[in-house]
């Protein structure tokens, strides 16, 4: 009997603008991200992580790139995951993004990061 392979997780590396330290803080404080690995000084890279969901931080101040990187986050609770990131002031929400069920089937909102990265966190309607 053959196994067929399973995909796992994704990890993106993505554009975290020129001072990476400061991306940092804001997907600790604002995301609830925790640093696993930094290195390079000033930082260059660093890898960030919550529950499942991993990212690597990659210092680029390229601003175009980063406002055309985006990618998605699965959650479980979404409501409750919005409720937190309102609590911390909201600001990371993407005006045109509020927490709504769309057409497609999924309950999602969007935020940008410090250096414009586009991520939009859903969970699938039951």
């Amino acid at each position: 009997m053959n196994k067929l392979p399973v995909l796992g997780n994704i990890t993106p590396i993505i554009p975290a603008g020129g001072d990476l330290e400061k991306s940092i803080v804001f997907y600790e404080q604002q995301l609830g991200f925790t640093t696993l690995y930094k290195e390079g000084n000033p930082v260059e890279i660093a890898i960030i992580k919550r529950d499942s969901a991993e990212i690597i931080l990659q210092r680029n101040d390229d601003r175009y790139l980063a406002e055309w990187t985006t990618f998605r986050i699965q959650v479980d609770d979404i409501e409750q995951l919005y409720r937190e990131f309102q609590s911390k002031g909201g600001q990371m929400i993407h005006p045109n993004g509020i927490l709504e069920t769309k057409p497609w089937g999924m309950k999602e909102f969007v935020i940008l990061d410090v250096a414009g990265v586009c991520i939009t966190f859903y969970e699938p309607v039951n």
